[in-house]
């Protein structure tokens, strides 16, 4: 049974189209991730599902709910991370969480073992303002207050942006646990190696909803042969890179170039070889590797 369904969803601000006839479903006990750069469309996406924005046109019902229509009763059984801190920093941890259990009338004792693990974590500082708390912290302690009346469905927004590393693999464990008691979770992030973690993805661009499948199919049917090679001067190796006139998608990757040719490597490397020394590129091995879910996402926008 599909617990979010989207028909034809569109949304525009102005003359921005922020959404482009996006439909998906997502299953229950699914953790269902929305993948792309700032400005894709994705907090708009959420703000819809969340009955805090209407669609301009299309459908889309949470819970078998029209979110236009049962907004209220929507409201009562989701739980909402949105992508900036939303609780109120003058209060203490523990006065928040009492605060939005009160509010949706729940039980702090019967709903403790929902979030017993992450309560754990900052309970020591359960008599700190929230907004004394590092980024990390008060991203734990709005998931307690999203997880309080045991929802059924939990929206999460970029819940990890501005996060350090460590506290990043901490949030995801703990998505993790909560999808394995039965609660369904989307969950939209810019970050390309999270999208991994998920166990269904829709890659997102201008609005539009490009491919949508598990991250191991999304790799598995990548379009082309991926190459990496290393430069001391990735910018002018760039710059030259718009001379050549090979059928191929290039981009930079940390201080590499990535390069997807469209035709056999036997050919392909030979040829960007002697450009290469044409222009006095200066380079290390040209190494054939696996792509990843950024290479692929770039290999899908950019298309061929």
């Amino acid at each position: 049974m599909a617990v979010i369904s989207v028909s034809h969803l569109d949304k525009s601000y102005g003359k921005v189209h922020a959404l482009r006839d996006v439909s998906f479903e997502v299953d229950e006990a699914e953790v269902f991730g929305v993948v792309g750069p700032d400005g894709a469309g994705k907090s708009t996406l959420f703000n819809i599902l969340t009955t805090l924005l209407l669609p301009d046109s299309g459908n889309a019902a949470v819970l078998g709910l029209d979110v236009r229509t049962r907004y209220l009763e929507i409201r009562k059984h989701i739980g909402y991370l949105p992508g900036t801190f939303s609780l109120y920093p003058d209060l203490t941890v523990e006065e928040n969480l009492v605060f939005f259990a009160t509010m949706y009338q729940s039980s702090i004792k019967e709903n403790m073992p929902l979030i017993a693990s992450i309560w754990s974590q900052i309970e020591p500082f359960k008599k700190r303002f929230a907004g004394k708390l590092s980024g990390g912290m008060k991203q734990k302690l709005a998931l307690c207050c999203a997880l309080i009346h045991k929802p059924v469905l939990l929206f999460l927004d970029e819940p990890t942006t501005g996060v350090d590393p460590v506290s990043r693999k901490e949030f995801w464990e703990i998505l993790r646990s909560i999808k394995q008691q039965g609660i369904s979770v989307m969950v939209s992030t810019p970050y390309m190696d999270e999208a991994t973690l998920c166990d269904r993805i829709a890659l997102m661009q201008d609005g539009r909803i490009m491919r949508m499948d598990t991250p191991k199919n999304i790799v598995r049917d990548f379009n082309g042969h991926l190459v990496t090679l290393q430069t001391p001067d990735i910018f002018q190796l760039l710059k030259v890179m718009e001379q050549y006139t090979a059928h191929c998608t290039f981009y930079p990757y940390g201080e590499n170039l990535h390069v997807i040719f469209y035709e056999p490597l036997e050919k392909a490397i030979p040829e960007f070889e002697a450009f290469l020394q044409q222009n006095d590129i200066t380079h290390g091995e040209i190494k054939q590797i696996e792509p990843n879910i950024e290479d692929c996402f770039i290999e899908i926008v950019k298309g061929n």
